[in-house]
């Protein structure tokens, strides 16, 4: 088991049991620094990471109640199609354009954690089968973020599944978390097969992945939520910094 990998996980683990959040927008840029992984490696590895992260997650929130089952199964085809896409899209892409998208991706994960305490939750949800069609959209689009950008996509479907579908803020996240797991089984499968996933990797992630984010969701309970979401909205801002800037080798400096 590689050590690196392993401490990879563990900090991606800790840091997103501290806010909420899977590993992928901590692990991305890790691997990129730290594994010298290309962006599209570390996206697919990242995958990986995300599947575990899911289950172990939405375990812990069923024992609690707190995952909408029906919810989930209609996420599940539109996410897993479009983590197909996602995926192949990911491949098509020079790596300076991969990481701005992954860059612009982090300001708005930023911004969610600034404003999450502000989402309300609606007094007239949607009902019957007009549940379905914001259910459907958010698999689509949270799973073409995953399969492009190796993240959950839990930023983009708990504030939908909150305001339009009606589900308390516990239960959003839980099925958020079940949700995941097909995307990011398809989306890391498609990475596979154009020879992105950087295997040796994988059991370090996994493994620190799950303890870190035990660890993380102890801590957090002993630490004011908000600064905790501030410091770590700060992190993520100056970590995009660094990822929209990206440009081509090729580019000129200045022109």
């Amino acid at each position: 088991m590689n050590l690196s990998s392993l401490w990879i996980g563990l900090l991606a683990g800790v840091f997103g049991g501290l806010v909420g959040l899977g590993g992928g927008i901590v692990a991305v840029p890790l691997m990129s620094a730290f594994l010298k992984l290309s962006q599209h490696k570390a996206v697919a590895t990242s995958l990986v990471m995300v599947v575990f992260t899911g289950l172990v997650g939405a375990l812990t929130y069923a024992t609690h109640g707190t995952v909408d089952w029906l919810a989930a199964l209609l996420i599940f085809p539109s996410a897993m199609l479009t983590a197909n896409w996602g995926a192949r899209f990911a491949n098509r892409l020079p790596e300076w354009k991969l990481k701005r998208v992954f860059g612009w991706y982090l300001v708005v994960v930023a911004l969610s954690l600034i404003l999450k305490p502000y989402i309300p939750h609606v007094e007239e949800p949607l009902q019957g089968w007009l549940r379905i069609i914001p259910l459907i959209f958010t698999g689509a689009v949270a799973g073409f973020a995953s399969g492009l950008l190796g993240v959950g996509g839990g930023t983009i479907t708990v504030p939908i599944m909150v305001l339009l579908v009606g589900l308390e803020q516990h239960t959003a996240q839980g099925t958020s978390l079940l949700a995941m797991i097909p995307s990011a089984l398809v989306g890391s499968y498609t990475h596979y097969r154009h020879g992105n996933l950087a295997q040796e990797y994988v059991p370090g992630l996994v493994v620190g992945i799950l303890a870190g984010a035990s660890a993380g969701g102890l801590i957090a309970n002993q630490l004011p939520e908000f600064w905790l979401r501030l410091t770590f909205s700060v992190v993520l801002i100056w970590t995009a910094l660094r990822y929209v800037g990206a440009r081509s080798k090729t580019t000129p400096e200045a022109v």
